[in-house]
């Protein structure tokens, strides 16, 4: 229809241009007033006329005081007989001067060729675009089937190689093997190693695996088409297939090169799960790439490529050995390689001086390659809202607050009286959270509604850790519980600003009971036998392995936890009450405290300050 609608107006415009040439070449210079054959013959017989030029069947008349008037007479009829059949006076006639004139060859088509011509000109012009229009039709009919990969050469968009790759250590020892024998397939085929056809990157959404991809292709030099796996499966069946053979033609006659099928999940799904039948057609196109593979030339440099963060759903004939069979897993960074990641992206980007990126990195724990990305352009985008030159500090940690919690709402307007509750709310969780020795350091205390929060209180641990002790967890339950503790002790009654805080108290208590195996009566066993998306860390199924009896156990396991941390919290804050009214005074008049703001008031953090990871507890 797009096509259609172009060709129709193509052809449109094509005709007002005929038009318009046309009534140009009919209509030169001022046409002379048109009067009848009795006018003419009177003027004649008064002596008026001077001249009459004969052309075709118009009689072009000059008068004696120079006007020009033209007649139009029967076709055939000379204007000899015409002046006789009317009695023109004989000796009046032979005053005029009479002239015939003969039609051009430019007249002669303007008048008698091009009337025929033009209907048959836009005909043609018309079917012309009408056949080309099917012709192209007929053309993507017969490319349906090809492959829709992308390449990218040395010659086509910029080259990646691993310095633009931070962090990942292991996994770019890993894949230099793949590098070397892309350059050198000799060094190993003499002493009969066989490299591994497929890589397979695992990673966390963000982690940078197409990143890595188009590095390891960077750094051998060699073409690299890539490719989604929901681009092979198409509604007409068989596609998908063909498109992966016209795929694996195209990367053999550019090999050496890589081939890489982002989120394979989308076509690498188990089979046999009994939806689609048997000849489904994203199991077609799963059994083409299982031949593809297999079918390779030993000394054929192609290397396949795949990432996904589900490998638990991939088909297992894809992880057997000659296919996928080795994997690469990207971890999310660890400070020292958030840092290098906030220097690459940050190379073109003007810091101020006393911009530090490792401040940044240390509050930034959790934040994938992607995460750290989006907050550097999100820190540019502010400070040119704020017509500065420069990035600063400032900017940063905004922009660090914006990724966590979403944009500030200044607008969401609190009375008075929830602005009070909210500020000693945060006070609870900031309070709690100082005076216990094994959560982390409060870094900033706010009553500004940002995201879903009317208020947070944002805590960083000191260092990456990847194992906790029972004893921070418990900690962290009491730090959680505190908003709601310190609404009841001050004011009486709680309000729905705690719904968030109990719901995650809630779900880490249980996690200590079903899955650490932290609970002193049920024992070191887990309960429940889970379903988790790998990487994406979501429960999608669990299936009970213990009675209606342990389960109460479990549940009065989960109050316990609960209501222990309740009371520790309730102590800290009954006796920090003239600390928590300065914190909720200064709040009030701030909105917001940082770190040396609120340690002013409550003194520094003595404890081990290496708690279970980065926290944001709010209303």
């Amino acid at each position: 229809m797009k096509n259609l609608a172009k060709n129709f107006l193509i052809f449109f415009l094509v005709f007002v241009v005929i038009i318009y040439a046309f009534s140009f070449f009919t209509n030169k210079g001022q046409q002379p007033e048109t009067v009848g054959i009795q006018a003419m013959i009177d003027q004649i017989n008064q002596g008026q006329v001077s001249s009459v030029t004969i052309n075709g069947d118009t009689l072009n008349i000059k008068l004696a005081n120079g006007k020009e008037e033209a007649v139009q007479k029967e076709s055939g009829e000379t204007f000899s007989n015409l002046v006789k059949n009317f009695g023109v006076d004989t000796s009046k006639l032979q005053k005029v001067d009479v002239q015939v004139k003969e039609n051009s060859g430019l007249d002669l088509l303007m008048s008698t060729i091009l009337p025929f011509l033009i209907p048959f000109l836009l005909i043609s012009v018309f079917i012309y675009f009408m056949m080309r229009s099917v012709q192209g039709a007929n053309n993507r009919a017969l490319t349906f089937g090809q492959s829709q990969a992308r390449e990218f050469g040395q010659e086509k968009g910029e080259v990646v190689t691993f310095k633009d790759v931070a962090g990942a250590k292991e996994a770019k020892e890993e894949l230099k093997e793949v590098v070397e024998f892309l350059r050198h397939p000799k060094k190993f085929q003499e002493l009969g190693a066989r490299i591994p056809r497929g890589v397979l990157l695992l990673g966390s959404p963000g982690t940078g695996k197409t990143l890595l991809a188009r590095a390891v292709a960077g750094e051998a030099q060699v073409p690299f088409f890539h490719m989604s796996g929901s681009e092979f499966v198409e509604m007409f069946v068989g596609v998908g297939a063909s498109r992966v053979r016209d795929l694996f033609k195209r990367a053999k006659k550019s090999a050496p090169c890589i081939i890489f099928i982002d989120e394979i999940d989308a076509v690498g799904r188990k089979r046999g799960a009994g939806l689609g039948g048997s000849h489904d057609e994203r199991e077609q196109t799963l059994n083409q790439i299982l031949v593809e593979m297999d079918g390779f030339d030993p000394n054929t440099n192609v290397i396949v490529m795949a990432a996904t963060n589900r490998p638990d759903v991939l088909d297992p004939a894809l992880l057997r050995p000659g296919r996928f069979d080795r994997r690469v897993i990207l971890d999310e960074p660890d400070l020292a390689d958030r840092e290098a990641i906030l220097k690459v992206h940050a190379r073109k980007k003007p810091l101020a001086k006393d911009v530090s990126l490792r401040r940044v990195a240390e509050r930034t724990p959790g934040f994938s390659g992607a995460d750290l990305a989006n907050l550097l352009n999100e820190a540019a985008i502010l400070t040119a809202r704020r017509n500065k030159k420069i990035i600063e500090m400032s900017e940063l940690f905004e922009a660090i607050e914006k990724v966590m919690l979403g944009p500030e709402r200044r607008s969401r307007v609190l009375t008075d009286e929830e602005k009070k509750i909210t500020a000693y709310h945060e006070a609870g969780h900031a309070l709690v959270a100082h005076n216990l020795p094994h959560t982390d350091p409060v870094q900033k205390i706010s009553i500004i509604a940002r995201g879903q929060a009317g208020g947070y209180t944002l805590k960083l641990p000191l260092e990456d850790r990847h194992m906790h002790t029972k004893t921070e967890y418990l900690e962290e339950i009491a730090v959680l519980v505190a908003g709601y503790v310190t609404e009841k002790e001050t004011f009486g009654d709680v309000t729905t600003g705690a719904t968030s805080d109990l719901r995650r108290a809630t779900r880490l208590a249980r996690k200590l009971v079903t899955d650490f195996g932290m609970s002193e009566n049920l024992g070191p066993r887990t309960f429940g036998e889970k379903e988790e998306m790998i990487f994406l860390g979501r429960e999608i199924h669990e299936q009970r392995d213990y009675s209606e009896k342990v389960a109460e156990q479990i549940d009065q396991e989960i109050s316990s936890f609960i209501n222990n941390a309740v009371k520790k919290a309730r102590e800290i804050v009954e006796k920090q009450k003239a600390k928590m009214e300065e914190v909720v005074a200064a709040l009030m008049q701030k909105e917001t405290l940082e770190k040396e703001e609120f340690e002013e008031i409550v003194g520094k953090k003595i404890g081990k300050n290496d708690g279970p990871g980065i926290e944001i507890a709010g209303v």
